[in-house]
């Protein structure tokens, strides 16, 4: 137990002192940093801010139109007239000129219910929009979260391997002193040195991935400074295993965002077939104005003349015959409509089958959690046994190089399983439109 306890605390001096001031970020704050500053989700949510500029009465036609015109124009003429009694006239340079404003409304009264629709098609683009913006979120939160637990993964190995060299060092260390003491070969200790350079290898190695997910979870906040170092609060993988399928699959069909955006796309098909029958209604439109000239003469008895008043008028069409390219567009959008079903009930089917899928093996990763952390209590147990075997000389170096692989496995297959684990649990989350609960 006391050789036990100075690796342990070797470690730990070691640990802390590679962390030492450092950034500490926890899973809270990843989150609402990356939603502050994320490339990709700012980007949608312009998008969704386009769509809601648009969904305004007079972009689906219910507000008159009004335009206010004006212009001057002027002629200078050469005019001969010639008269009936066969006299004959003649003007030069005959200076005429033409000014007018106006002002002329114009307005829908009724083209088949195109207005109504439009509006209401505008009102489900908004919600698309939105719906795109909280799909755009929710992905990136599941991004940050399996970013974040995969560095506390890596750092855990490296714990583990850091574990391992000091484990070899221990081994080193009995070897040249039993060397010394003559009770062991040349042989064993260069294996002990062997095995020692192995596990610090690794190390590296381990140094390089930890150092990748540093730089991978601080693209994902949108950081300046990406070479950021930093520790986590959290030091451990810790899975929720009270999730229920029956609930997990009544969220889903309720709260999906990609469910809830193909039915916003199945409604928006069918408007847009009504907006096409709507062509072939008859439509009336109402226009009005007030329009102000001055006309004046350079060579006339009327030197000038002022006009002013008001115009109106009303228009009722209909289309009766454009080719049957009305009768082709129906045809058209109707299948639109059953392909935008079919779709809804396609995604429907894969979410299903998603939520079962995550389900079942985020069951069987709890299950193998029991057991790796069954099998680890082992492997430690097997260690200090072997350790102690090993200092009194009954035991050979690969007997208890293949006892600490055994523990060393052992850690690495439980963090793995326990990371698996926290995957199938976020993208069960996810599913099921919950993944927001991260976020405190």
């Amino acid at each position: 137990m006391k050789i036990k306890f100075l690796l342990f605390n070797s470690l730990f001096l070691l640990i802390s002192s590679e962390s030492y001031s450092q950034v500490v970020y926890d899973l809270n704050g990843c989150i609402k940093t990356g939603l502050e500053n994320n490339f990709s989700l700012l980007i949608v949510k312009n998008s969704e801010t386009i769509a809601q500029n648009n969904f305004t009465l007079g972009n689906a036609g219910f507000l008159p139109s009004l335009d206010v015109t004006s212009r001057h124009s002027g002629s200078i003429s050469d005019i001969t007239r010639n008269q009936t009694d066969g006299s004959q006239t003649k003007s030069d340079g005959e200076h005429n000129t033409t000014t007018s404003a106006g002002l002329a409304m114009d307005l829908t009264i009724f083209n088949g219910f195109n207005v109504q629709t439009t509006y209401k098609k505008l009102s489900e683009l908004k919600h698309i929009g939105e719906l795109n913006t909280q799909l755009a979120i929710e992905n990136l939160v599941a991004d940050i979260i399996s970013g974040y637990y995969n560095y506390i993964e890596q750092m855990m190995l490296l714990k583990n391997l850091q574990y391992a060299v000091v484990l070899s060092k221990e081994r080193l260390r009995i070897d040249e002193d039993r060397y010394l003491l003559g009770s062991s070969s040349k042989l064993q200790v260069l294996q002990s040195r062997v095995y020692l350079n192995a596990d610090s290898s690794r190390l590296s190695r381990q140094f390089e991935v930890v150092r990748a997910a540093q730089v991978r979870l601080n693209e994902l906040l949108a950081l300046k400074d990406l070479s950021q170092k930093f520790t986590t609060t959290d030091t451990s993988i810790n899975v929720n295993p009270e999730l229920l399928f029956e609930k997990l699959l009544e969220e889903t069909l309720a709260k999906n965002t990609s469910l809830m955006i193909a039915a916003k796309n199945r409604t928006i098909s069918e408007y847009d077939y009504k907006l096409i029958v709507s062509r072939s209604y008859p439509y009336l439109t109402a226009s009005s104005g007030y329009n102000y000239s001055i006309n004046t003469y350079s060579a006339s008895s009327t030197k000038n003349q002022f006009t002013n008043g008001l115009s109106y008028g009303l228009t009722l069409g209909v289309n009766i015959f454009d080719g049957l390219n009305q009768r082709r567009n129906i045809r058209n959008s109707s299948i639109d409509v059953k392909n935008k079903e079919l779709k809804y009930l396609e995604i429907e089917q894969g979410v299903r089958a998603d939520l079962i899928t995550l389900y079942s093996a985020y069951s069987n990763y709890l299950r193998l959690i029991t057991l790796e952390n069954q099998n680890l209590q082992t492997a430690t147990e097997n260690l200090e046994i072997a350790m102690e075997r090993y200092k009194l000389g009954s035991l050979s170096g690969i007997d208890l190089r293949e006892v600490q692989k055994s523990l060393l496995d052992a850690r690495e297959s439980l963090l793995s399983v326990e990371y698996q684990a926290k995957l199938a649990e976020i993208s069960l989350l996810l599913i099921s439109g919950r993944i927001m609960d991260y976020y405190i």
